[in-house]
């Protein structure tokens, strides 16, 4: 009975290693939230996010003048913890309240040009976490 007591703790304990190493992986293989591409998850420095789509973007092309440089709104998800997603809406430039801090959307690539569109694969974000305090 103590041997059958001393395999089953022994393959419990292999499981739940493994288990972390495979989760821990899984993390690491993460890319930070400098270059992300639509359906990506990244870490911004702490929450888990994901840009699901471009709601807008209405920023002046590159070589014209506009009275307004316009703005982009991004919809995203704060994939938490629990396993639950948690939808947000980021605006270029606007800190938005997320977790115990803000998230800002920083950048947004590539410029956008008066004689073709951006195609939604090529979009690329830049955001930055600030933790709360």
């Amino acid at each position: 009975m103590q041997k059958m007591f001393r395999a089953t703790t022994l393959s419990l304990v292999t499981a739940a290693t493994v288990s972390a190493c495979a989760a821990t992986r899984d993390v690491t293989a993460l890319p930070d939230a400098a270059n992300v591409a639509i359906g990506q998850r990244a870490y911004a420095d702490g929450p888990l996010i994901q840009p699901v789509a471009v709601i807008e973007d209405s920023r002046c092309p590159v070589g014209v003048a506009c009275v307004w440089a316009g703005r982009v709104r991004v919809k995203m998800l704060w994939l938490r913890p629990n396993g639950e997603a948690q939808p947000f809406e980021a605006v270029l430039g606007e800190p938005t309240p997320l977790a115990d801090g803000t998230i800002t959307l920083e950048s947004v690539h590539p410029d956008k040009r008066p004689d073709r569109p951006i195609k939604a694969g090529d979009y690329r974000f830049a955001f930055r976490f600030m933790g709360g305090l």
